[in-house]
């Protein structure tokens, strides 16, 4: 598998990673052209060019949490040597994601709300998410032995996967401020298309912007263990 080979993950993210790169930054220019390009909602007023990234930036925060959770299953059940390394460098950038999240969602909530913060279920459980990935983070660097500073993050990576769901549901579950959901619902985007686009390729963008970013990540640790084994073989 790709996954178990350091070798066959380095040649092949290499050949993959300028075309992800370029194709980044062109979905960002077209994204952001159209975003600012849109008419004020007759709400929200200008207010709802924030939409453009705070959703996909929550999104990206959901989404990198669930595949670092995947990969630390994977690392404690199948002990493939990348799954550990896909753990700690995830959450460092879904800490970042999670961060933009909450603070576009507080410039937003502050004309809307009246408030640019309220302990309700959505924000609470998403301002969680951003305390695990930083828990994640501090726990596999607390650890010198790196085979235990491994397992207990993917250990605490699964465990908090239990609050992916509970922010899905929080709008459901409990009376909240935050709308529910506008795209994923029964009778079709409650978004108006001219809306719905720059928003869809702005959320490719940043998901894109974390793929790119995590192959990087993951590509440094493997040259730096590389590293650190010549030189501790005295082969440097």
């Amino acid at each position: 598998m790709l996954l178990g080979n350091p070798r066959r993950f380095l040649d092949a993210t290499g050949k993959v990673l300028p075309w992800l790169a370029v194709a980044t930054a062109v979905l960002f220019a077209v994204g952001i052209v159209l975003a600012l390009g849109v008419p004020p909602d007759y709400q929200q007023g200008d207010t709802v060019r924030i939409m453009f990234l705070h959703v996909p930036a929550a999104w990206v925060a959901m989404m990198a949490y669930g595949l670092m959770a995947l990969a630390g299953a994977v690392a404690l059940v199948g002990r493939h040597p990348l799954a550990d390394i896909a753990v700690k460098t995830a959450a460092p950038l879904g800490a970042v994601f999670t961060a933009l999240g909450l603070v576009t969602g507080s410039l937003w909530g502050r004309p809307m709300w009246g408030a640019f913060w309220v302990w309700d279920g959505r924000l609470t459980s998403f301002l969680l998410l951003l305390f695990l990935y930083l828990g994640i983070v501090a726990l596999a660097n607390a650890i010198e032995d790196e085979t235990r500073a491994a397992r207990a993050a993917a250990v605490l990576a699964i465990v908090g996967a239990v609050n992916l769901p509970i922010i899905h549901f929080s709008v459901q579950w409990w009376a909240t401020l935050h709308q529910g959901a506008s795209i994923l619902r029964q009778g079709g985007p409650a978004i108006a298309p001219v809306f719905l686009w720059p928003l869809g390729i702005m959320a490719l963008a940043y998901t894109l912007l974390f793929a790119t970013l995590w192959i990087v990540r993951i590509r440094t640790a493997i040259l730096d263990r590389k590293a650190n084994v010549l030189v501790a073989t005295g082969r440097a």
